[in-house]
């Protein structure tokens, strides 16, 4: 490879109208090369009808969800998963059950293996990629739990490592404690991630708060430190989404308006410009893989 692969990657599409629509804006412009979809979202089916007469224009994923809306399986089968009224238990009450054994591994699997189950009958194929919904696929029983679902259908996606570079965690600013929890247990996964044989990324640009995303300098400057031959850029844009309220937000913590600034950052010039200046060409995560294993075939 001649140049640098940066993987532009928007989550949660299918989480709500308007966040998809932002995303498939980017598509278009061929901004964003990748999107992993919420397939539990009231909006996912939709979301990919609008994919698919858009002609595809990036590569599409699943994002598996474990902590907004409703579980595809029953509630009472997935029961460690739930709260009352049978929605997902808050992020927060999910990783206090994980860390205390609250959850039942098998429902985890049960669950998962649903949620994987319902995007190829949504999209009619196996997702190219992978990665989970607020980072879930990098706690250990999630992650285990994730690779024995696709071991039994022998897939092999593009699966998000997060790993959060020192050079990033210390010259980037914003949610480095948030940062360096998930980049501890990321760097686990990634371990056995790669093991496993899962195509992925060197390193993971783009976790922040919303407050940060605020500074027009946001994108660039991740791009001018983050090492790494394929990267992945982890984005979250959209155009405003009143549905989001209530669901995946509160309307005074600042996501949904951090949706729209980053919707912004991605559609300005300099964020092109930011990319050619740190050696990157943007690419599919999907192609990502070949083109490093072609590389390595040539050498």
């Amino acid at each position: 490879m001649s140049a640098r692969r940066l993987l532009v990657v928007a989550d949660d599409f299918g989480i709500g109208p308007e966040t998809s629509r932002g995303i498939l804006d980017l598509m278009r412009a061929g901004v964003v090369t990748g999107t992993v979809l919420l397939v539990n979202a009231p909006t996912a089916e939709d979301a990919v009808r609008r994919w698919r007469a858009a002609g595809g224009p990036g590569d599409l994923g699943w994002h598996p969800n474990l902590n907004l809306d409703r579980p595809v399986s029953a509630p009472g089968a997935v029961a460690s998963l739930v709260c009352r009224g049978g929605g997902f238990a808050p992020l927060g009450v999910l990783m206090a059950r994980l860390a205390t054994g609250g959850v039942r591994y098998r429902e985890l699997v049960r669950e998962l293996d649903a949620q994987l189950g319902r995007y190829r009958e949504l999209v009619g194929a196996d997702p190219a990629l992978i990665n989970g919904h607020k980072h879930v696929h990098v706690f250990p029983l999630v992650r285990r739990a994730l690779a024995e679902v696709l071991a039994a259908r022998r897939l092999r996606p593009y699966v998000r490592r997060v790993i959060d570079p020192v050079s990033c965690l210390w010259g980037v600013p914003g949610a480095r404690g948030k940062r360096l929890f998930l980049g501890a247990l990321g760097a686990w996964a990634a371990r056995r991630q790669r093991r496993a044989g899962f195509p992925g990324n060197d390193a993971l640009a783009g976790i922040t708060d919303p407050l940060w995303v605020r500074d027009p300098q946001f994108f660039a400057r991740w791009l001018a430190r983050v090492p790494g031959r394929v990267v992945e850029l982890a984005v979250h844009p959209g155009h405003r989404d009143e549905t989001l309220i209530g669901r995946d937000c509160t309307a005074t913590d600042g996501q949904v308006q951090r949706r729209t600034d980053e919707q912004a950052l991605l559609s300005a010039p300099e964020f092109a410009r930011a990319c050619a200046g740190a050696g990157f060409d943007l690419c599919r995560p999907s192609r990502a893989w070949d083109l490093r294993t072609e590389a390595a075939r040539a050498a």
